[in-house]
């Protein structure tokens, strides 16, 4: 369970810092021609790693339902609407929201079993948290009363 926390957090982390370069690259280059160069890259990267790390396993696919394949192409929605909502709203304003809709979505995924998840059951507990995540970005990024400036008397 250790290991899966760890990776989560360095997801996190390698997600936010990949949001800000990516605006970086669209701030000299249009929207699409970013999502191109990021999935373009990763895509080189991965089957470079997958060789190294893997073999010739790497190019052992398993059979699975077809529309799986679509997930490059839900790639391209969220790398451009990542890169839209940066510019737009900020990065820390977008990457909050993400993440909230990430909890959300994922949340309700798992409680209908979808795309062949283990069904788990919806609880008070999961609602809770959900709401309060919500609140918290609703506080961070709509509340104009709210400012870091008053907690700066913390910093050394």
């Amino acid at each position: 369970m250790f290991v899966g926390v760890l990776l989560a957090l360095i997801a996190g982390m390698l997600v936010s810092v990949q949001t800000l370069f990516n605006n970086k690259v669209s701030a000299a280059v249009y929207s699409h021609t970013t999502t191109a160069l990021v999935l373009g890259m990763g895509f080189m990267a991965s089957v470079g790693m997958g060789l190294a790390v893997e073999g010739a396993e790497f190019l052992h696919w398993h059979a699975m339902p077809s529309w799986f394949w679509l997930s490059g192409l839900i790639g391209i929605g969220v790398v451009t609407c990542v890169v839209k909502g940066v510019n737009l709203i900020g990065p820390s304003a977008a990457t909050a929201i993400v993440m909230a809709s990430q909890m959300v979505c994922a949340v309700w995924w798992d409680s209908g079993g979808w795309f062949g998840l283990e069904e788990v059951p919806f609880t008070w507990q999961k609602a809770i948290g959900i709401t309060a995540l919500i609140a918290g970005l609703i506080l961070f990024k709509f509340n104009p009363n709210f400012s870091m400036h008053r907690f700066s008397s913390f910093k050394r």
